[in-house]
C-alpha cells in the first residue's frame, strides 16, 4: 500500500510519484501541460546603442588616472604646426586600445569609428586609419624615442598610485629586464623600413626591453627583417635602465635576460658596466659542444622546479661571469625526425646526425641549453 505522494508541477509538466512501503520511488504519471509557445531569435539591424567593446570604459578610465595622453605629449612634443586635432599621445592611445579591442592592422580603427556605442566609452575617438597613418609620418626619429619617456612618467605614476606593499614589492625586486624580439610578416611592396628575412617573408622586426615582473615595456626599436639585434641592443639596455622607476633601480637587484640571439660580448660589457647582473643565451658553438664533453657526471645536479633538467657549471668563466649548463633528458619519441626540429637542434652533434632509428638506440639523449 502507498503510503505517500508528491506532486510536481511546472508551466510544461507536472509529474506524480508515489512512494511505496519498504520500497523505492516510483513514476506514476507524467502529466504534459499545454504547450508553451516558446520565443524565437529574431534577426534584424544591430542596435547602435550596444558594443562588444564595453571593456574600453576601464580602459579609458586608467589612462585618464596615469595621464596617459599628456605624459607622452609632454615628452614628445607638438608634432603639427597648429595646435588641432590629435598629437603623439592620442595617436599612440588610440592605436593601442585598439588592439586592446581585438584590431591588428590600421584598418581596425576604421571598425572602431563605425561603433558608435564603443566611441563614447573609447580613450581617444574618432582615429581612423588615415589619420593614424597621416600622424605617424609626422613623427621624428627623435621623438618616437622620447616617448620612452612619456611611458616612464606613467610608469612612476602607477607605482604612487599602488598601495604599498605591491609598489614595495616590485621595488626591491628582483626587477627583470628582458629583451626580445619577433618578426612581423607584413604586405605590399610600398612598406617602408622592411627586408626580406632569412625565411623569405618581408618583415619588420621590434626590438623590445621590457620589465618582465609588470610586462611594461621600456624602450623599444623597430628594425628591418634582416637588422641584426645585436648591434643596438646595449643602447636598447641603457634606455632601459634609464626608464626604471628610480626605486626599482635603487633596490640593486636588477637583472638582464636575453636569449641566445643576443649572444655577444658588447651586450654582456654593457650590462657589467652598468653593474646589472645578466643571464644571456649561449650559441651552440663547437667550443661549447667541447667544452660540455669535459663535465663530469658528478657535477650535474638537479635543477630546482624544472622537471627531468639537469644543471651544471663549466670551468669556462670569462670577465667573471659563470657559464651555466641545463640538459633535459628526452625519449626518442619526443624528438623529430624533421631536420628544422627546434628540439632536435639542442641534441649533441654526435647525436643529431644519427639517422632517426638509429637515434632511438643512442642511449641518453639530451637536450642542451647554456647561458
Amino acid at each position: 500500500m502507498p503510503i505517500g505522494a508528491a506532486l510536481t508541477w511546472d508551466d510544461d509538466h507536472c509529474e506524480v510519484t508515489v512512494i511505496a512501503r519498504g520500497e523505492g520511488t516510483y513514476l506514476v504519471a507524467r502529466i504534459r501541460g499545454g504547450s508553451r509557445k516558446r520565443q524565437q531569435p529574431r534577426v534584424g539591424a544591430p542596435d547602435r546603442a550596444l558594443t562588444p567593446n564595453a571593456g574600453l570604459a576601464a580602459v579609458s578610465e586608467l589612462c585618464g588616472r596615469l595621464g596617459v595622453v599628456g605624459a607622452i605629449d609632454a615628452a614628445a612634443g607638438p608634432i603639427k604646426q597648429r595646435d588641432r586635432g590629435l598629437g603623439a599621445g592620442e595617436l599612440l592611445t588610440g592605436i593601442a586600445a585598439a588592439q586592446l579591442a581585438g584590431e591588428d592592422f590600421l584598418v581596425g580603427l576604421d571598425r572602431q569609428c563605425a561603433d558608435a556605442a564603443g566611441q563614447q566609452i573609447a580613450p581617444v575617438p574618432g582615429l581612423s586609419s588615415t589619420t593614424a597613418a597621416g600622424l605617424a609620418r609626422r613623427i621624428s626619429p627623435a621623438q618616437w624615442q622620447a616617448v620612452e619617456s612619456g611611458v616612464a612618467a606613467v610608469t612612476r605614476k602607477m607605482m604612487d598610485k599602488l598601495p604599498p606593499e605591491r609598489a614595495a614589492a616590485l621595488a626591491e625586486g628582483p626587477v627583470t629586464i628582458d629583451l626580445d624580439t619577433t618578426d612581423v610578416e607584413v604586405y605590399g611592396s610600398k612598406k617602408r623600413g622592411v627586408a626580406y628575412n632569412h625565411q623569405g617573408q618581408r618583415a619588420g622586426r621590434p626590438h623590445v626591453a621590457s620589465w618582465a615582473e609588470t610586462e611594461i615595456v621600456l624602450a623599444a626599436d623597430l628594425g628591418s627583417g634582416t637588422d641584426d639585434p645585436r648591434a643596438s641592443a646595449p643602447a636598447l639596455l641603457r634606455r632601459a635602465l634609464a626608464c626604471l622607476p628610480a626605486a626599482a633601480r635603487a633596490g640593486g637587484r636588477v637583472a638582464l635576460r636575453a636569449d641566445a640571439g643576443y649572444f655577444a660580448g658588447a651586450l654582456a660589457r654593457a650590462a657589467h658596466d652598468e653593474r646589472t647582473g645578466f643571464a644571456i643565451g649561449a650559441k651552440r658553438i663547437a667550443p661549447l659542444w667541447r667544452l660540455l664533453a669535459g663535465v663530469a657526471e658528478d657535477d650535474w645536479h638537479e635543477a630546482i622546479g624544472m622537471d627531468g633538467a639537469q644543471v651544471a657549471v663549466a670551468d669556462y668563466r670569462p670577465a667573471n661571469t659563470r657559464l651555466l649548463i641545463r640538459r633535459v633528458r628526452l625519449d626518442p619519441s619526443q624528438v623529430s625526425a624533421d631536420p628544422r626540429s627546434r628540439r632536435r637542434r639542442t641534441l649533441h652533434p654526435d647525436q643529431r646526425a644519427l639517422p632517426f632509428p638509429e637515434l632511438a638506440r643512442a642511449g641518453a639523449i639530451y637536450a642542451t641549453r647554456s647561458s
